[in-house]
């Protein structure tokens, strides 16, 4: 499985934290999984990007400003269907949480200043 480190800033503490997750390329950007290992309760980095959705990307050696964006509708369930197909135990996960598990979507950010 290919993993991504993902700089995010907490929530509730402005503090910078980093969560290596799994990913799929989502057109010149990553999508990510809140399974949070069928946990009921989405996981805290999916919390923190929905507070502040500016985020790092380090994917290989490169290191990559991002925005964050919740994927709704067809967009979500393609992605997730194309992910529950290369990892099964995602579907046991959304079926064990009784949530449906978010879809993060992570977008270059081309053109804002930090």
């Amino acid at each position: 499985m290919p993993l991504i480190l993902v700089h995010h800033t907490g929530a509730r503490t402005g503090r910078e934290r980093i969560s290596p997750l799994f990913y799929q390329p989502a057109g010149d950007g990553w999508a990510v999984f809140g399974t949070h290992g069928g946990s009921p309760r989405h996981p805290v980095w999916y919390r923190n990007l929905m507070a502040n959705p500016r985020a790092i990307v380090e994917v290989g050696t490169e290191r990559v400003p991002a925005v964050a964006r919740l994927a709704e509708g067809a967009e979500r369930e393609r992605l997730w269907a194309k992910e529950v197909a290369l990892v099964p135990k995602f579907a046991e996960f959304e079926a064990a949480s009784g949530r449906q598990i978010p879809v993060v979507v992570l977008e270059r950010d081309r053109g804002q200043p930090w």
